[in-house]
């Protein structure tokens, strides 16, 4: 189920694909695809995103230009380098943006959060927003804002 077509990849390259190009253009759209359910999530082809089928597009088309990998083109006295690729040449893969676009789609946020952890059956004490608790005096913490009505 890639969430692009072939023709629409064609569109993307600048040269016409011989048979053996089709296959492997065909299996580049199903790994990209596949990419997105596991950076992203499962969407259905009919109401996923367009950034995804964007990025499944950028990922196959930049599979068809270097489907070996290379990282160094030598011609003549000239040599162009691509030290960016790393571990990924050769491969169907998403950039680190591209992957925090596909994470952002997917309502999936980085990040560090707390969590409140309590046994079971046992009732959490009412949280006190805006103050600090100190050992003098447990009744009455100590504000963490100088103004009750608005922290900001």
């Amino acid at each position: 189920m890639p969430y692009a077509t072939l023709d629409e990849l064609k569109g993307r390259l600048d040269w016409d694909l011989d048979p053996d190009e089709l296959r492997i253009a065909v299996s580049a759209l199903e790994d990209a695809s596949d990419l997105v359910a596991t950076h992203g999530r499962d969407w259905p082809e009919d109401t996923a995103p367009r950034l995804v089928k964007t990025l499944v597009l950028k990922s196959a088309a930049r599979y068809m230009r270097n489907p070996n990998g290379y990282t160094q083109s030598r011609a003549g006295d000239e040599t162009l380098a691509w030290s960016d690729i790393g571990r990924d040449a050769g491969t169907v893969y998403f950039t680190r943006e591209e992957i925090r676009l596909l994470e952002e789609l997917a309502g999936r946020k980085r990040g560090i959060s707390s969590v409140v952890v309590s046994a079971w059956g046992t009732k959490r004490p009412p949280r006190d927003v805006g103050h600090v608790p100190v050992d003098y005096s447990p009744a009455s913490p100590f504000p963490l804002f100088g103004d009750e009505v608005s922290p900001w």
